[in-house]
């Protein structure tokens, strides 16, 4: 089994188990009334793309074995869905946190030379 493939295989089985998790939490909810609360857990899904451009950028990283485009692109994608992640979990103020994605922004730019 290829290195490639076992990676694959981890990155679906993580998201599988996520989707589980929630499904588990949403059917003890319906059968008890569990309440999850006000926060955003919704906002969690955003995790599974977010791991995903992560985990793409390590596997460049690891074939590369230095920074260069293809480790670049997904590696500021999945920092900016992992700060909207915590912005929406967290209940933070858009207003307070926009100056971070010109700083991750700004960190990709420096990424390309």
């Amino acid at each position: 089994m290829s290195e490639n493939t076992k990676t694959k295989g981890n990155s679906t089985w993580i998201a599988g188990g996520i989707l589980i998790l929630i499904g588990a939490l949403y059917l003890v909810r319906n059968l008890t009334g569990f309440d999850l609360g006000d926060w955003n857990w919704w906002a969690l899904f955003i995790l599974i793309p977010a791991f995903a451009f992560l985990t793409r950028a390590w596997r460049a990283y690891q074939a590369e074995g230095r920074l260069t485009a293809a480790t670049r692109s997904p590696l500021v994608t999945g920092l900016v869905l992992l700060l909207v992640t915590a912005i929406f979990v967290l209940d933070l103020s858009w207003g307070t946190m926009w100056p971070l994605f010109l700083i991750i922004a700004g960190v990709g730019a420096l990424l390309a030379r």
